[in-house]
């Protein structure tokens, strides 16, 4: 067993939202250490806002594509293409490269990075946490710390053991496979996202197939128990004409779908990224909120550093929900609604050919917000969800 010297703050997990909160304070000046298991890559689709790329600094060669448009697939095979206007475009990366690309931008700021697995948090004789994980030969190691941040996923052992409430948040099971990408068709186009609402590959969220310029990721999600995903994807891809593709990797692991209400331990831990429960209901967006949460978790933890209160702990979360609090209530009563049935599912992507309905969910995704310059646009869409939803309207 071995033991290192003190430091701030100690962060658990190397995905996006751990890596940037080590950056952060190591930035600030801070002892850091950042803690992750060598090799997990976390299924995703990679798509990431031009606000995340604006405000994270995220270069050029990180991004693998740049798409401007979707397609949405009804359960009846109807595709409703939705074009980004202008200059907006989103962009797409892939996790193995932008994950590791993360850490480093936190270790060259200062942050001590150690690969491990994360076992527990003990406590010293002055009641400091402890951070105890295994390095791959199963040796023992002690990172004696001030402060901790939980930003080890869903299902955290962080939040297990110290904010048991947190790790509670609903789910679901989420698998992609990474393939070579074929040649550009009528069935893929390397600058179009293609997302399936149909109950087949998914009964209760969406499937889709994201160009990430030399492979793509098809995958897909579920909360329904039991639910086959590899299947799934082998079917997907026939259907597509993906089947002949090579497949370089295949990952899966759950993704949460909720806040968790509680982020801290109200003395010295701190949950971040998946651990919180911030992934977006409907849409499964995750990278942004949690590389945001992973600053407001840094800022949360450099104002508990620097006054003495652990009360300052819980400004990460209720900064976060001022800022998208309201988004993700209106997109978990999307889902709620809208992927309830297949009969629903295909008024969803009917609404989706709306312009007013594209431009203003473009508008929302690119800058992280609701659009609210255009009240009209709003109402109007109002009207037509209710029109969908008391059957006024034809799917």
């Amino acid at each position: 067993m071995t033991e290192t010297e003190r430091f701030d703050v100690v962060v658990v997990g190397g995905g996006p939202s751990g890596a940037i909160a080590a950056e952060d304070l190591a930035r600030a000046g801070r002892r850091v250490a950042l803690l992750d298991r060598a090799g997990r890559i976390k299924p995703c689709g990679g798509a990431i806002p031009p606000r995340l790329v604006r405000d994270f600094a995220i270069p050029d060669h990180i991004i693998c594509a740049r798409v401007n448009s979707a397609r949405m697939i009804a359960p009846s095979s109807r595709a409703v293409d939705m074009p980004i206007d202008g200059n907006g475009y989103v962009a797409m990366v892939d996790r193995e490269h932008f994950d590791e690309f993360l850490r480093a931008r936190a270790a060259h700021e200062g942050a001590t990075r150690f690969t491990g697995t994360f076992d527990r948090i003990e406590r010293d004789a002055g009641g400091s946490p402890v951070v105890v994980f295994e390095d791959k030969t199963g040796a023992e190691h002690r990172l004696p710390t001030r402060l901790v941040i939980g930003a080890d996923g869903a299902r955290s052992r962080v939040a297990k053991q110290e904010v048991p409430a947190a790790a509670k948040i609903p789910f679901v099971f989420a698998y992609h496979e990474i393939i070579e990408a074929p040649a550009p068709s009528a069935a893929y186009d390397p600058m179009r996202c293609d997302v399936f609402y149909q109950g087949k590959h998914s009964p209760d969220f969406y499937s889709w197939v994201f160009p990430h310029g030399a492979t793509a990721s098809i995958g897909t999600g579920s909360a329904q128990k039991g639910f086959a995903l590899r299947a799934s994807i082998a079917e997907l891809r026939r259907s597509t004409g993906l089947d002949a593709a090579r497949t370089l990797r295949h990952e899966g692991a759950p993704i949460p779908m909720k806040p968790a209400k509680r982020w801290d331990n109200g003395r010295d831990v701190l949950l971040a990224g998946d651990a919180a429960g911030v992934v977006a209901p409907a849409s499964g967006e995750g990278i942004y909120y949690a590389m945001l949460g992973g600053r407001l978790a840094a800022e949360a933890c450099e104002a508990c550093l620097a006054t003495g209160d652990a009360r300052a702990l819980k400004l990460a979360r209720k900064r976060f929900m001022k800022g998208h609090g309201t988004v993700f209530m209106v997109l978990g009563i999307m889902q709620y609604f809208w992927y309830s049935s297949e009969k629903r599912r295909e008024k969803f992507v009917k609404i989706c050919a709306d312009k007013d309905v594209q431009r203003l969910t473009w508008e929302s995704y690119m800058n992280k917000e609701l659009v609210r310059r255009d009240p009209l646009a709003h109402v109007r869409i109002f009207f037509k969800d209710l029109a969908h939803l008391m059957g006024f309207a034809r799917a």
